[in-house]
């Protein structure tokens, strides 16, 4: 009997949401033809998230519904699904007839095994799945010691990183001019955000281009607060609605400072990748011994942005209003929690997991290990940011500090929850204790935010 299903190459967008320079999607229209594109929202993902009000499931869903609306002008459409991915994929191939599956790479713990399941779903019925580089320039083991060893220092990664580039590196794969190649067919229902569990946010989408401009004088302003004097490309290049490529393009001929930035992100991945336990645990042994504070209330205080030092709580209170926080201030708020409080960076990262809007793996648990002392190319233990003399610095019209702050200096602002000379000390002592011989200790990250 003639099968009525389909036949068509699937290509799975995952942190790809853009039909331009996409080489997988590439991959796709140009070897295969017949390209269904596909999204699924993960519930293994989903189902773990706090806020059914969640700015980057609003934000993946406006990206699909720009995608959906090119496909349909296209005379294809987006397929949209909602479950656990094989689940997802048993479902399809009793609709389809697929011919084979592309995707990008995803390198984080959860995507490898993600991935792997439904690798050996699809090969148990012939169909290859293949995936391709995307989000980086370099990836895995592709920058590494001469010794083939990862590298856990900056400086040396990025002058291994620029050694190896050429031009062609960053040339974009020309997948939005292949527009014949997909599957014709009428558009498909895209699910409301509300039929998937979650609603509508107040979320402000950055714009997805960055002038030659602001790239130019990015290593001026980039530190500024109060000015965009920064690119707000980190959401874009999460979800992959902007090409790596492209910004790599650009920075080489007009902002070195702004390439490192770029590659600065590509050091965590390949830090992740060669060392998956720095998910749960110290990069550096020794300081997995910290006697860390569990001190909750303390940590409620800093997360509401009510610790008494301006430039801390402006930060805390534009994450929590935007899910977007400057990336020195970043620094600054990190610092103190885990040097002025002494709370293990476990607990920022995760909180900052379950806000940012810009959230990847890589990056927020290698700027948490950095800021803590404990991960590659980090701050020394003894490198305690004094917040009211990065305000000085960075902020010292409190432009900033104001717009998120209105009270601070005012008789309704709270008292600081801790000097800063006295913090400094009891972190120095505890570190200096801990990084001598004695028990590991690891602490659990608390339930406080539901």
């Amino acid at each position: 009997m003639t099968s009525t299903r389909r036949a068509v190459t699937i290509h799975w967008f995952r942190r790809d949401l853009r039909l331009e320079d996409n080489h997988g999607l590439f991959r796709a229209l140009s070897e295969h033809g017949e390209v269904l594109p596909l999204f699924i929202f993960d519930t293994d993902i989903l189902d773990r998230l706090e806020n059914r009000h969640d700015r980057r499931v609003d934000f993946i869903h406006r990206a699909l519904s720009g995608l959906q609306e090119h496909l349909v002008n296209r005379g294809s459409t987006l397929l949209v699904e909602h479950g656990r991915p094989t689940e997802v994929w048993k479902r399809l191939l009793e609709r389809y007839e697929v011919k084979a599956v592309t995707a990008n790479h995803d390198h984080e713990p959860y995507a490898n095994a993600r991935d792997k399941a439904v690798n050996d779903l699809l090969a148990a019925r012939g169909i290859a799945f293949r995936t391709f580089k995307d989000i980086s320039i370099f990836e895995r083991s592709e920058v590494v010691k001469d010794d083939g060893g990862p590298y856990t220092v900056f400086t040396p990664y990025m002058r291994k990183w620029r050694s190896l580039f050429r031009p062609e590196h960053a040339e974009a794969f020309p997948s939005g001019k292949l527009v014949d190649a997909f599957h014709r067919t009428e558009p498909l229902p895209l699910p409301s955000i509300e039929q998937i569990g979650f609603g509508p946010t107040d979320l402000r989408i950055p714009p997805t281009s960055v002038s030659d401009d602001l790239l130019r004088h990015y290593e001026r302003t980039r530190d500024v607060p109060a000015i965009d004097g920064t690119s707000r490309m980190s959401v874009h290049l999460r979800f992959g609605t902007v090409s790596v490529r492209e910004l790599v393009r650009r920075s080489f001929a007009t902002s070195p400072k702004y390439l490192n930035e770029l590659i600065w992100r590509e050091f965590y991945m390949q830090v992740l990748w060669h060392h998956p336990h720095a998910v749960e645990r110290a990069i550096k042994p020794g300081y997995d011994r910290i006697a860390w504070r569990r001190d909750e209330q303390d940590l409620r205080t800093w997360s509401e942005g009510r610790t008494g030092y301006p430039l801390v709580d402006a930060g805390m209170r534009e994450l929590n209003a935007t899910g977007l926080m400057h990336n020195r201030v970043r620094m600054v708020v990190a610092s103190f929690l885990t040097k002025h409080l002494l709370l293990d960076w476990r607990w920022g990262e995760a909180y900052f997991a379950a806000r940012l809007l810009d959230f990847e793996l890589s990056s927020n648990n290698g700027g948490w290990q950095w800021a803590s002392g404990s991960g590659c190319d980090a701050a020394p233990y003894f490198r305690v940011f004094n917040p009211a003399l990065q305000q000085q610095k960075f902020d010292p019209q409190l432009k900033y500090v104001k717009r998120w702050v209105p009270e601070a200096g005012s008789a309704n602002y709270v008292q600081p929850m801790v000097v800063h000379e006295v913090a400094r000390n009891r972190a120095l002592k505890a570190y200096a204790e801990a990084l001598r011989d004695g028990p590991r200790r690891t602490e659990a990250r608390p339930q406080l935010f539901n």
